[in-house]
């Protein structure tokens, strides 16, 4: 069995159609399509959903500091699928985690800030590297 067999084919044109057919989407809806999109063509689609992930958690949720975060936490395992994928990409790895860190710092969690520290100057290491 491969691996199309398990995507919803109507998903996914729904999703592309929601896409091409506007030119302004709502966050939610422009999140929801690359999510299902994302299964189709990773490479693709990775990058766009992290950035649209922040950008929702932005317009919608800036006073859900709980939603928001875990809309956050999202971008970032985008963004880590990405860079694995393709190391180069370490760029969208960085940017992810500086609006995690921001997002736990607003919310005063601190103790968690140190580990993505970590993870940013390793990834600015990769990003450098490339």
């Amino acid at each position: 069995m491969n691996s199309s067999s398990h995507i919803n084919h109507h998903a996914v044109l729904r999703a592309r159609v929601a896409l091409l057919a506007s030119g302004t989407l709502p966050a939610k809806e422009e999140v929801a399509a690359y999510r299902v999109l994302v299964h189709v063509s990773p490479l693709a689609y990775l990058p766009r959903l992290a950035a649209a992930l922040w950008e929702y958690s932005r317009q919608e949720f800036a006073g859900e500091p709980q939603t928001a975060l875990a809309l956050h936490a999202e971008a970032v395992a985008a963004a880590r699928r990405m860079c694995a994928m393709e190391p180069e990409r370490a760029d969208l790895l960085v940017v992810s985690l500086i609006h995690y860190r921001a997002q736990l710092l607003l919310m005063d969690r601190l103790a968690e800030v140190p580990a993505v520290d970590k993870e940013i100057v390793v990834a600015k290491g990769l990003a450098d590297l490339t």
